[in-house]
């Protein structure tokens, strides 16, 4: 099986705290460590450098005007990037977390990468949440990623999962998403102005809470119900994309799903059981492995899908 976590001498280079995921990829660890322990037993304790790029022209070697982002240990070439490219190393983005940690505020969950390196997160436990129906709980997470890969910001944003299913929820509470902060490569990373930025603001977690509280409120009658993942999982195929009975693949699973998934009798019938069935589907049925799907639903496809199934939830639900 290919993983998309980063294995590096048969040792994949990820760490974790609680239960063991993604097919017990990684080392387990306690919840208690630091931000630099974190880094160091995840394997991501090493360094980028820009390196100039050159070009074999004529037999010379001509400088291309760009540089190539070199990995410490192991002089593994990570990207190709422009010259005003500001490297973020991963213990600056580690230790965006230090004082939230120490002041008890968070705890490290688990730090990673990907895509051969190109890719490195950190996930913190906010110790902030709420809970659903007595006992639908929502725990609320602070993930930094880091991208050594030229046309990608340094991200940091919010990331609420659902505890009964392990669903990573989306916090879009409009369409421009408001929960995150991204910093260009072209701009020196400066930790403080990105807390600032986002001011940790229990007020934003409020709001998601009232979503989600209208979502479970919501009774969602079967024939919106599959309307609703028909737009969510349109047809792609062409023959079939104008055909009001067409049924695409996921969204008849979705709706297959609707009374088996995860913690389905907490929120029966509801939008917010709805909603629910499209992220169990992305984060644990969709894609090819585990890791894949971690991939898609925190950086590709999948997260543009949740963020649209939140939305589509809320508007058909009459929010």
């Amino acid at each position: 099986m290919s993983h998309n976590i980063e294995m590096v001498n048969g040792k994949a280079q990820m760490a974790y705290a609680g239960d063991t995921p993604w097919h017990g990829l990684g080392v387990k660890v306690h919840n208690d460590l630091t931000p630099e322990q974190m880094l160091q037993e995840a394997g991501l304790d090493w360094t980028v450098e820009k390196v100039r790029a050159y070009a074999t022209v004529g037999g010379k070697q001509v400088d291309v005007g760009r540089s190539a982002l070199v990995r410490s240990f192991d002089d593994k070439i990570l990207d190709i990037v422009s010259d005003d490219w500001n490297e973020v190393q991963n213990r600056e983005a580690a230790e965006f977390f230090n004082d939230f940690v120490m002041e008890g505020d968070m705890e490290m969950h688990t730090a990673g990468s990907l895509a051969g390196g190109q890719i490195v997160w950190f996930l913190a436990k906010i110790k902030d949440g709420f809970t659903l129906n007595g006992n639908d709980t929502v725990e609320s997470y602070l993930q930094f990623t880091n991208n050594h890969r030229y046309g990608f910001s340094t991200d940091v944003r919010f990331t609420p999962i659902r505890v009964v299913c392990n669903n990573t929820l989306t916090l879009s509470l409009n369409t421009k998403v408001e929960r995150f902060a991204k910093i260009s490569h072209r701009n020196q990373f400066n930790g403080d102005n990105v807390k600032e930025m986002l001011g940790i603001a229990k007020e934003k977690l409020a709001k998601y809470k009232t979503m989600a509280e209208f979502l479970s409120s919501k009774t969602a009658k079967n024939d919106l119900t599959m309307e609703y993942f028909k737009k969510v999982f349109p047809m792609t195929t062409a023959s079939k994309k104008d055909d009001p009975n067409a049924i695409s693949r996921n969204a008849k699973l979705a709706f297959d799903i609707l009374e088996t998934q995860p913690g389905a009798e907490m929120s029966a019938g509801t939008w917010w059981s709805n909603f629910n069935s499209v992220t169990y589907m992305t984060d644990h049925l969709l894609g090819r492995s585990a890791d894949s799907r971690l991939a898609s639903s925190w950086y590709g496809f999948n997260r543009n899908v949740k963020t649209k199934a939140l939305e589509l939830a809320l508007e058909m639900a009459g929010g």
